[in-house]
């Protein structure tokens, strides 16, 4: 009479238990900085800045100088057309005695003023096409300013309590990552935009 032995149960070999693999870290953006307090000083990036010369340290909306530059596109259209045009009857006026080479002349007038209209033109829409940038703007006693921005606009307000808390207390220190501002800044307004009212004897602003 046979006798049947149920099976032994074997233990996995160690590495094939079912387990997920932790989630993949995502990478940091090539234009991430390290933004940190230490001894002293404000490192943003590969710049130092001795937290006893920062006088102001605030968020605000970058914007771009969308207006002006429309208007400045509009003024270089007229500039362009009137100048084209008067060079163009110049060019019929004088054409009685040599049409041929006042032909030539209004081509080439025509020529530069498309060339000068899409140069304005490229000009416009990079404006046009900047984004409005959330940044964290840390001013010194002298010229020089550090700007950085962010993803997360929240982080920027909790900065600006981070840095003025280390320039309150000399032991502070922190260290986080935030994101370089790359813009062109020929096409940003910087600052704050002030109204002055009256053209003598002004003794004050007000904030736009």
């Amino acid at each position: 009479m046979s006798s049947t032995e149920p099976p032994v149960a074997r233990p996995e070999p160690p590495g094939h238990y079912d387990i997920p693999p932790p989630p993949a870290v995502p990478p940091l953006s090539a234009t991430a900085i390290d933004l940190r307090v230490g001894k002293r000083l404000l490192w943003v990036g590969g710049g130092a800045y001795p937290l006893e010369n920062v006088t102001r340290v605030y968020t605000y909306l970058l914007k771009p100088k969308r207006k002006e530059a429309t208007m400045l596109f509009l003024r270089r259209l007229g500039i362009i057309l009137s100048v084209a045009f008067a060079l163009t009857i110049l060019g019929g006026i004088t054409s009685i005695a040599s049409q041929s080479a006042a032909g030539g002349i209004v081509t080439f007038v025509w020529l530069g003023a498309v060339a000068a209209l899409v140069f304005s033109l490229v000009e416009l829409y990079s404006v046009l096409t900047s984004p409005v940038q959330y940044v964290l703007a840390v001013e010194t006693s002298g010229p020089s300013i550090a700007m950085v921005t962010s993803r997360d606009p929240h982080q920027l307000d909790a900065l600006v309590g981070s840095i003025v808390h280390a320039i309150e207390n000399p032991e502070a220190e922190f260290q986080v990552r935030v994101e370089r501002l790359m813009v062109n800044p020929r096409n940003y307004y910087f600052g704050d935009n002030v109204n002055m009212y009256g053209g003598t004897g002004n003794v004050g602003v007000s904030h736009a």
